[in-house]
């Protein structure tokens, strides 16, 4: 099993910044990727950002060129660094650890219990 726990959420202006930090312990020897995930009130969740023990990422078009995602290995963390916030960027925050699957795509099997990132205009 693996454990993911979130830190780093809370109130932000519309333009602001906050960097999301998630940290993995446990089987973390079994995790080859990572990822951030959100959901806002009444929507689905949506992918943000992956990225691989190889460091390549991928991006939400929504967020893309205004978050980064980079992970520690040294330190089982990954972060999302989230720039220009916007309020539509408000919603709880899910970090997801997992594999690449033979072929290239991910599988997330593990979540943590969500951080909330509240944008105001």
């Amino acid at each position: 099993q693996v454990q993911l726990v979130e830190s780093g959420g809370g109130l932000v202006q519309a333009g602001g910044s906050l960097r999301l930090s998630c940290a993995a312990s446990g089987s973390i020897f079994s995790i080859t990727a990572m990822g951030w995930y959100r959901q806002a009130p009444g929507k689905e969740r949506e992918l943000v950002a992956t990225i691989t023990t190889g460091g390549s990422t991928n991006y939400a078009s929504s967020v893309k060129d205004r978050f980064t995602i980079s992970r520690d290995g040294a330190k089982n963390t990954v972060y999302l660094q989230m720039s220009s916030l916007k309020p539509e960027d408000t919603a709880v925050y899910y970090c997801s650890a997992g594999r690449i699957n033979y072929g290239g795509s991910l599988s997330f099997p593990y979540w943590g219990q969500g951080t909330q990132v509240t944008v105001s205009s």
